[in-house]
C-alpha cells in the first residue's frame, strides 16, 4: 500500500500539469480561506443591511467592470498562446497597453451613462434613496478595478501563475479586510464599501508597477522574432465576443442579487450571497484549472495537435470532477451548520445552497466547456450560447424570485448554468469530435 502510493506520489510529481494544477489550487485554498474568514468576520460584526450593501456593490463592480473591460482580461491569454509560437514579449506588450486605453475610456463612458439615467431613476428602481452616491463611488473606482482584473491575467500570461492567483483570491481582500476591522473598532461601519474600492485603486498601481518591470525585463533578455502587429479594432474584435461571454456569466450571477434587493431588501441579499460565496468555492475550482490549461488549449488548436487537445481535455474533466465531488458532498449534507456559523438567520439560505452546490457539481463534469470555444476562436458561438442563458436566467428570475425568493434565484441560476454547458457540449463534440464530457 505504501509502495503504491509513493508511485501515485512520482507519477504525480512528474507531471506538470497536475502539479501546477495542484500549486495553483493550494493557492485558490488561501483565496477561499481568507474570503471565508473575512466572510465570517462580517455576519458576526456587521449588521446584514450593511453586507447586503457590499455584496449588491461587489456583484455591480462584477458586472459593469467586465463589460468595460471588453473580454481583454481573457483574451490576453489567448494572444499569449498565439504570440508563444509565433512572436515575441513586445507584441504582448503592445497589445497590454492598448487594452489598458480601451479600458480607461470605457471606464469614462460608463461614469457618464450613470448620470444621463439619474439618480431619481436609479433610487425608485432599487426603492433606495442611498442607492446612487455609492453607485457613483462604485463607477469612479472602475478603471482601478478594471485595471487590477486585467493585470492578474497579465501575471498568468507572463507566467506568473502563483502571483496571478495571490492578485485573484487574497490581495484584493487584504484592503477591506484591516478596513473593516478598523471602522468596527470606531464605529464607522457604515464605510464599509468605501475601503473595498479604496483597496483597487492601490491594486491597481502596484500590479501595473509589477508588470511593465516584467514587460522589461523580458525583452531585455528576449531574441529578435517576428513582429505580430495588433490593432485597437484586431483587439476589440478578438475580445468583445468574450467579453459577451464574460459579461453574461456575471449576470448569470448579478440578475438574483438586483431582484432580490429590489423585493426583499439588503438582508436576503446578504444570506442569498453567502449561499453564492459557498458554491464559488466549486467555481474557483473549475476556474483554476481551466485558466491553467488555457493558453495550452489554443496553442494545441492553433498547431493542429489534435492528440494532444484531446488529452488535455480528458485530464482537465476528471481533475475537475475529483476535486468538486467531495465538497459538493461535505457542503450539502452540513448545510445547516455551515450557514448558521454565518450568524442568525442565515440559515434561511440553507435550501438554495444546496441547489447551487448541486447544480454546479454536475456542471463541473463538463470540465473546459467554460473556456473552449473562446480559447479555439469560437468566442462568437459561445457569446451567443451565454446570451441565450442569460435570457433564460432573467425570465425564470423575474418569475420565481417574487413568488420564491432565494429558493427561486437558485433554480433559475441551475437551470440556465445546465443550458449553457450542455450546449457547448454538444457543439465541440459535433465540430471537433471530442467529448468535453467526464469520460
Amino acid at each position: 500500500m505504501i509502495k503504491k502510493a509513493q508511485i501515485i506520489y512520482y507519477k504525480v510529481k512528474k507531471n506538470t500539469f497536475v502539479m501546477q494544477s495542484i500549486k495553483t489550487m493550494l493557492l485558490r485554498v488561501i483565496g477561499i480561506i481568507t474570503l471565508f474568514g473575512f466572510t465570517l468576520f462580517l455576519t458576526r460584526n456587521y449588521s446584514p443591511k450593511i453586507i447586503g450593501q457590499y455584496d449588491f456593490i461587489r456583484t455591480y463592480l462584477l458586472v459593469v467592470g467586465t463589460i468595460c473591460l471588453l473580454g481583454t482580461e481573457q483574451s490576453i491569454l489567448y494572444f499569449a498562446g498565439i504570440i508563444k509560437g509565433k512572436g515575441s514579449t513586445v507584441d504582448l506588450k503592445n497589445i497590454y497597453l492598448k487594452k489598458v486605453t480601451l479600458l480607461l475610456i470605457t471606464s469614462l463612458l460608463s461614469l457618464g451613462a450613470l448620470f444621463i439615467i439619474g439618480d431619481k431613476l436609479i433610487n425608485d428602481f432599487f426603492n433606495d434613496v442611498l442607492i446612487f452616491p455609492i453607485l457613483f463611488k462604485a463607477t469612479s473606482c472602475l478603471f482601478f478595478f478594471g485595471l487590477t482584473t486585467l493585470n492578474t491575467e497579465v501575471f498568468r500570461a507572463l507566467d506568473k501563475i502563483y502571483i496571478a492567483e495571490l492578485f485573484r483570491n487574497t490581495l484584493k481582500y487584504l484592503s477591506v479586510i484591516i478596513g473593516a476591522v478598523f471602522l468596527l473598532n470606531i464605529h464607522k461601519e457604515y464605510y464599509l464599501v468605501d475601503t473595498f474600492l479604496i483597496g483597487f485603486v492601490f491594486l491597481a498601481i502596484i500590479s501595473l508597477i509589477m508588470i511593465i518591470s516584467i514587460f522589461n525585463k523580458k525583452i531585455k533578455n528576449e531574441s529578435e522574432n517576428e513582429k505580430l502587429r495588433y490593432s485597437h479594432k484586431e483587439i476589440i474584435v478578438k475580445s468583445y465576443p468574450m467579453a459577451i461571454s464574460g459579461m453574461a456569466f456575471f449576470l448569470l450571477i448579478s440578475f438574483d442579487i438586483m431582484l432580490l434587493k429590489k423585493h426583499f431588501g439588503n438582508e436576503t441579499v446578504a444570506y442569498y450571497s453567502t449561499a453564492i460565496k459557498l458554491m464559488t468555492i466549486l467555481a474557483m475550482i473549475i476556474i483554476s484549472i481551466n485558466i491553467t490549461v488555457s493558453t495550452k488549449i489554443a496553442e494545441y488548436y492553433s498547431s493542429n495537435k489534435i492528440v494532444e487537445l484531446k488529452e488535455i481535455i480528458k485530464k482537465t474533466s476528471r481533475l475537475i470532477f475529483l476535486f468538486t465531488f467531495p465538497i459538493t458532498i461535505f457542503i450539502c449534507v452540513f448545510s445547516d451548520f455551515i450557514l448558521s456559523v454565518f450568524g442568525k438567520n442565515y440559515n434561511q439560505a440553507q435550501y438554495p445552497l444546496i441547489i447551487l452546490m448541486f447544480g454546479q457539481a454536475i456542471c463541473s463534469m463538463f470540465g473546459s466547456s467554460p473556456i473552449y470555444l473562446n480559447m479555439t476562436g469560437r468566442q462568437k458561438i459561445f457569446q451567443n450560447i451565454l446570451l441565450i442563458a442569460v435570457g433564460i436566467n432573467f425570465f425564470s428570475n423575474f418569475f420565481l424570485i417574487p413568488i420564491y425568493g432565494m429558493v427561486g434565484a437558485a433554480i433559475s441560476f441551475v437551470i440556465s448554468l445546465f443550458f449553457w454547458n450542455i450546449t457547448v457540449a454538444i457543439i465541440v463534440y459535433r465540430k471537433d469530435k471530442i467529448r468535453i464530457f467526464l469520460s
